[in-house]
């Protein structure tokens, strides 16, 4: 059965499903999608694994819990720091 062309994930949609990747919310294909994005970007792999640590650290980590100025913030912040990686991804 051929499936039609699905667009690579970006860093940013990366970073929005972060959490619903975390807490198994994403459906099969939206899951995919995300394990092939991390896979090739590195930068991407480590915030993975830095909100990781931070679940770990503080038990759990949800969207609704961050204010939405530092959610934004974060966003930015992490968008910066990527287009500041010269490893690409």
């Amino acid at each position: 059965m051929s499936h039609p062309e699905v667009p690579p994930l970006s860093c940013r949609e990366f970073v929005e499903l972060v959490t619903d990747y975390l807490e198994v919310r994403l459906n099969p294909a939206e899951r995919q999608r995300f394990e092939s994005h991390v896979q090739g970007c590195h930068a991407c792999g480590m915030y993975l694994e830095q909100m990781r640590q931070t679940i770990r650290l503080t038990g759990h980590l949800r969207e609704a819990d961050l204010d939405p100025a530092a959610r934004e913030e974060l966003l930015r912040l992490f968008q910066d720091w990527k287009q500041d990686d010269s490893h690409g991804g």
